[in-house]
């Protein structure tokens, strides 16, 4: 039962199966990484759906805004996940998997802020 209307928004479930994947990769890395490369690639992970969720309670141009900081969020995963895979925490197959789900998530957003410009 969806009781907001950003719960509708393809973008928004995305980010929220991103963000359930991301949790779950990273449970078993080492603890080397836990308070270092996991703590700062969650939070990245969790701002996407978080800014969405917060933007589309706002102005249209407010949640333009949050739009463009939800995808700044996705290219910060992207980095991150470089470094992880630099790291040997996830292989080459997975990065590239990883790296396609981001960029159809920053397209979605650029999207979705381009609908949103028009139709004022």
């Amino acid at each position: 039962m969806q009781r907001f209307k950003f719960e509708e928004l393809r973008v928004y479930q995305a980010a929220i199966e991103f963000m359930s994947c991301v949790f779950a990769l990273t449970k078993s890395w080492p603890q080397l990484y836990k308070y270092s490369l996991v703590d700062q690639l969650h939070r990245a992970a969790l701002s996407i759906s978080l800014n969405i969720a917060e933007g589309s309670g706002r102005t249209s141009k407010d949640f333009q805004h949050f739009l463009s900081i939800a995808r700044g969020s996705c290219y910060e995963c992207v980095a991150l996940f470089t470094v992880i895979k630099q790291e040997k925490l996830i292989s080459e197959k997975e990065f590239d998997r990883i790296y396609d789900e981001l960029d159809h998530l920053a397209r979605m957003l650029t999207a979705l802020k381009s609908r949103i410009t028009t139709s004022k």
